[in-house]
């Protein structure tokens, strides 16, 4: 939906808004992401670069649907990518060199 805004405290407000509507969907995903780290056996498991490609491509094409800049997701969402991962690899560590793990 577009909106005309009539200020720039309007516009402030709406994007306050997405800001907390975003973060919210991060941490939903977050949590997603630390499930997917039990299910992988090795690091490489964890970076999986072609699975990284596919999800590139996958949300370039709904930027093109939905009039957003493809180059300005890739770059967002390869930043988040690669922060994910490393929050990933973190939760893997623990999770495959406790005691008792399965490898």
């Amino acid at each position: 939906m577009d909106v005309q805004c009539t200020s720039i405290e309007e516009v402030r407000q709406r994007i306050d808004r997405i800001d907390h509507d975003l973060a919210a969907l991060l941490a939903r995903r977050g949590k997603l992401v630390t499930q997917a780290a039990s299910f992988k056996k090795t690091t490489a498991d964890v970076r999986a670069p072609a699975r990284v490609e596919q999800v590139i491509t996958k949300v370039r094409g709904v930027a093109n649907e939905t009039g957003a800049s493809p180059e300005v997701v890739e770059r967002v969402y390869r930043a988040m990518i690669d922060a994910f991962i490393d929050e990933e690899l973190k939760t893997h560590a623990t999770l495959h060199n406790a005691p008792g793990s399965r490898t």
